[in-house]
């Protein structure tokens, strides 16, 4: 088989670069190692820069996301169970949309489907040949049987653990790590969400979070220590923790309700340069990764298809090289800033095991300022709802 691009991971940015090529007219394939099930069912990031919503709604996939979506135009951070609002869209002229990646998934799924597309699942052992020369091409296991995809490029969309970041050698590939001492503790409740926003809560206990899917699904989270089991946090102590942490009025209003998924995710901040090799390219959490604080994965991810997007379409359109050339450059620039704010806050919300009581009064101290100050605000609010392309 030979198609012109290869794109390994039918994640989000794998499934989104393929839907934006075709609609190039670029012809590609895309081998996903679980089955569509699998993919579907992982419980991942739910706020939507607006870009990310402009971009969406400019491929023709935002009808479902504009339907059950929520534009949220502030949101509310706290200390000491005391918190403030901050007005995003007053502040950074856009506000944020919450809707769940699983759900953008789901819809990307289903315009390849009446597309179409050749998306291939359950490929086992897929690696990558010849990716700094000029032919490239892809191998891969299928129901016990050997396949080769010959192709123009290869775009690796699998992730941190994927094959594709791997291919590159280690004497090209520069990676920057910082690996946090504490994890996240998330439950997805079948309950209504305790505010109409998300609210960050830095308490001395550790770090919270109030989020939501949809009005009758909550999206809840507490810090807990690197290595933490979920079985270790029966539902009574979670929400009895919960409550502990989050402000006083929102510990009163809060329901409960059943629990239908319970996980630990450990936090990371991670990037890998450069973004190209040859003619293999990274895209998404293949190429780095972000504490869920600043809501950036997703949101980062996009804003690589975008850019890769627009180089392929212009290398198939014109023969211009350009945008492949300048593509890993570009995507990290953005990338940084992003890294930047994400480490930021997750560093200003939870608490530290070598945290000294110098440390703890500095935090306190960057809350209040941001609480009395518009700057400060205004800054934050233009970082959370997406810097510029």
């Amino acid at each position: 088989m030979r198609v012109q691009v290869v794109i390994i991971g039918a994640g989000p940015s794998g499934l989104l670069l393929a839907h934006l090529l075709r609609r190039s007219g670029v012809e590609t394939a895309v081998l996903e190692r679980r089955q569509r099930g699998h993919v579907l069912a992982r419980i991942r990031a739910g706020v939507l820069e607006w870009g990310t919503v402009e971009t969406l709604r400019e491929a023709g996939l935002g009808a479902r996301m504009d339907q059950e979506g929520h534009i949220h135009e502030g949101t509310y951070f706290s200390a000491r169970n005391r918190g403030f609002r901050i007005p995003l869209a007053a502040l950074a002229g856009r506000p944020v949309m919450v809707y769940g990646q699983t759900e953008v998934t789901k819809d990307l799924y289903a315009t390849h489907d009446e597309a179409g597309s050749l998306l291939i699942d359950g490929a086992e052992g897929v690696a990558i040949h010849e990716a700094g020369g000029a032919a490239p091409f892809v191998t891969y296991v299928k129901d016990g049987a050997g396949h080769r995809i010959d192709s123009d490029f290869v775009v690796g969309c699998d992730g941190f653990h994927g094959v594709s970041r791997r291919t590159i050698p280690a004497s090209v590939l520069t990676e920057y790590e910082r690996v946090y001492p504490f994890g996240w503790l998330g439950v997805l409740s079948e309950s209504k969400p305790v505010s109409g926003e998300l609210i960050y809560a830095q308490h001395e206990r550790g770090f919270a979070l109030c989020s939501m899917r949809n009005e009758g699904l909550s999206r809840y989270y507490v810090q807990v220590p690197a290595g933490e089991e979920p079985e270790a946090w029966p539902d009574a102590r979670f929400w009895s923790e919960l409550r502990r942490r989050i402000p006083a009025e929102a510990a009163e209003a809060l329901e409960t309700g059943r629990v239908i998924e319970k996980s630990v995710a450990p936090l990371r901040s991670y990037v890998a340069e450069p973004m190209r090799w040859g003619r293999l390219f990274l895209a998404g959490d293949a190429a780095h990764i972000v504490p869920p604080t600043g809501a950036k994965g997703l949101n980062l991810a996009v804003s690589d298809v975008r850019y890769l997007h627009e180089a392929l379409a212009a290398f198939y359109r014109e023969g211009d090289e350009a945008g492949i050339d300048g593509y890993s450059a570009r995507a990290l620039a953005r990338i940084w800033k992003a890294v930047r704010f994400s480490w930021s806050l997750t560093t200003m919300l939870h608490r530290f095991p070598e945290q000294t009581a110098f440390d703890l009064r500095m935090q306190e101290a960057e809350l209040d300022w941001l609480e009395g100050s518009e700057a400060a605000q205004r800054a934050l609010a233009e970082n959370y709802v997406g810097l510029p392309y």
